[in-house]
C-alpha cells in the first residue's frame, strides 16, 4: 500500500480508520485530503500569527523554527514543535536521519537562517497574511 510517508516509531502512529494514510491526530481525521486541508488552514493561521508576533528585523533561530512548527501544528499533532525522532521516507527517498535533525537544524540556523529576517520573508511571500480561503469555514 502506498502511504504519504514510510515511517516507523512512536511519532509514526497512524489514525485508526485511515488505512495507514494519516498520522494520528487530535482531530480524528482519517482521510488524507481532509488532513491536507486542515494542515493548509492551520498554516494560513500560523502565518498570520507569525507576521503579527515577530518583529520585522527578527533574526530567526533554530528555536524559532520549532516554535513556528508548534504554532502551525499544535492543534493537530501531539509532536508539533519537536524534533522528529523517527526515520522517514517518501516515494523511496529517505529524509535526513532522525538522529541528525538537531545537528542539521543548528547548522541551518548558523548558515542560512542568520541572514533571514521576517521582513524579507514577507517580501518574498514566504510568510504572508492568509487569504480568506485559508481560513477555517
Amino acid at each position: 500500500m502506498t502511504t504519504r510517508y514510510d515511517p516507523a516509531g512512536v511519532q509514526a502512529e497512524f489514525e485508526p480508520g485511515s488505512r495507514g494514510r494519516v498520522l494520528r491526530n487530535f482531530l480524528g481525521i482519517t482521510r488524507a485530503r481532509d488532513m491536507a486541508l486542515a494542515e493548509s488552514q492551520a498554516l494560513g493561521l500560523a502565518q498570520a500569527q507569525a507576521v503579527d508576533t515577530y518583529s520585522q528585523d527578527q533574526q530567526f533561530t533554530a528555536l524559532d523554527i520549532s516554535d513556528l512548527h508548534r504554532l502551525w501544528l499544535a492543534d493537530i499533532y501531539a509532536w508539533a514543535g519537536e524534533y522528529r525522532n523517527v526515520n522517514m521516507a517518501k516515494g523511496g527517498f529517505p529524509f535526513a536521519a532522525a538522529q541528525q535533525i538537531p545537528y542539521l537544524t543548528r547548522e541551518f540556523a548558523k548558515s542560512v537562517l542568520r541572514d533571514i529576517h521576517l521582513a524579507e520573508c514577507i517580501r518574498q511571500r514566504i510568510l504572508r497574511k492568509p487569504w480568506p480561503s485559508y481560513m477555517a469555514s
